[in-house]
């Protein structure tokens, strides 16, 4: 237990050691950032699939997920502990109607522990939720750079939730997750005068820090329909959450090169946000609902499909408002899979990786400039037997895809993101044989 301890506390540092800003997509300029998936590895390489559940893997997408039935291996007498942790690193080209460019981001993605308690399950962890990393830059009739836009940081979640098996193969479950984060971002106005840049401009600067609890709950259940197929179906709700604002906002007088990403602050007057009723606001963070079915031969092959919808259009916050952008409500659909040639083989390792493939679209309820901001990807990943239990595994997910639209002005991302996961197995509780 204490060696894949180490190995996973290894894989965080090593991870964190690598991070550069959770996303580099120019949409998460909007609202409090893109959002992050919720899933593992696992389930990205199935397209975003998460409605499927073992013993062996954590599924914190539905914690219903944290109870289950135990391993036959071991008797019928206990489910593993499971450490998961994972990270991933994303490959952006960007694209609009005046020119392409390519950007980069690397990010830690997940630490989470299930604990099997009898018919009960207890899962902990933290995992991002938004993400915020943009560099942006408009320019003006002259072709010169008018104003400068950046942003960093996003929301994160530390979630607690416990599952509850009610009968054989039906669980539900409830997690509990306070959210906690800060959002930072400025804008830099440069002033000309017959075509050159002036001495001073304008730098205006932004800081919200968020905090707040939401509830997640969810439902799945198992179900043998032939001799050799099993139906899985889970359903999870997240109900409407305020999370509060603190927010501070500085206008600088800089010294500052349109040429260079840099500049020299001369003199700062804090904004008098109290005044304006802006200094704490309320975020709402809004309803959110999935439903997905499955079938398949248990150990075997599995296929489902899931449809989400997420009220994006009571998202809500003064403090983010923009004009040109505006929220209705989201939704995705994911269908993937996974395929194992002989989960049992001594003989041959191959036949006891994982196949896993997918493939999601999602409206993200975004539209700018009256455009509907879309999101389709495309996964393939394995899952990499380790260890003597064939329980542990390491996983490797590569996505490809496309999001937003060169309309309108607008930018179309195409990606490439690669994920990596490790998901350790161990066994804490056994029955005494003797007394």
């Amino acid at each position: 237990m204490i060696k894949k301890l180490v190995i996973v506390f290894i894989t965080v540092f090593a991870i964190q050691a690598q991070a550069q800003d959770g996303t580099a997509s120019p949409y998460s300029f909007y609202g409090i950032g893109n959002l992050k998936f919720k899933g593992t590895a696992e389930n990205r390489s199935m397209g975003g699939l998460s409605v499927f559940t073992d013993s062996i893997h954590v599924n914190f997408s539905n914690p219903a997920g944290y109870a289950g039935n135990n391993l036959k291996i071991w008797n019928n007498e206990s489910r593993p502990v499971v450490f998961t942790v994972g990270g991933s690193s994303s490959n952006l080209s960007l694209k609009s109607d005046g020119g392409s460019q390519n950007a980069n981001s690397t990010t830690f993605d997940y630490l989470a522990l299930s604990v099997p308690m009898g018919k009960f399950g207890l899962g902990f962890g933290l995992v991002p939720y938004t993400s915020v990393g943009y560099r942006l830059e408009n320019l003006n009739a002259a072709g010169e750079v008018d104003q400068r836009y950046k942003g960093d940081g996003g929301l994160n979640k530390a979630f607690v939730g416990l599952g509850y098996e009610i009968i054989t193969n039906l669980s539900i479950g409830v997690d509990a997750s306070y959210n906690f984060g800060n959002i930072q971002n400025s804008a830099l106005q440069f002033r000309y005068q017959d075509g050159q840049p002036l001495q001073y401009h304008t730098l205006e600067n932004n800081r919200s820090d968020l905090s707040g609890i939401n509830l997640n709950f969810g439902l799945s259940y198992r179900t043998m329909i032939t001799s050799k197929l099993e139906l899985t179906t889970g359903l999870t709700y997240m109900p409407k959450s305020t999370i509060k604002s603190e927010n501070k906002r500085a206008f600088s007088s800089v010294v500052a090169d349109p040429a260079v990403n840099q500049e020299v602050v001369i003199s700062t007057i804090e904004a008098d946000l109290e005044s304006d009723n802006l200094k704490t606001t309320d975020l709402t963070l809004p309803t959110m609902f999935s439903f997905g079915a499955g079938i398949g031969k248990p150990q075997k092959w599995f296929a489902g499909a899931e449809y989400s919808l997420q009220k994006t259009s009571e998202f809500g916050n003064p403090i983010f408002t923009i004009g040109n952008a505006k929220y209705v409500d989201a939704s995705a659909v994911a269908i993937g899979g996974y395929f194992i040639p002989d989960y049992n083989s001594y003989s041959s390792y191959l036949k006891r990786i994982v196949y896993r493939a997918g493939m999601r679209f999602e409206h993200t309820g975004l539209e700018i400039n009256n455009e509907a901001i879309n999101e389709f990807g495309i996964s393939f990943g394995v899952g990499l037997p380790v260890g003597t239990d064939f329980f542990s595994n390491a996983n490797i997910g590569f996505e490809f895809g496309k999001k937003g639209t060169t309309k309108a002005n607008l930018i179309q991302e195409n990606f490439m993101n690669l994920q990596i996961s490790l998901s350790l197995n161990d066994r804490w509780f056994l029955k005494r044989k003797y007394n």
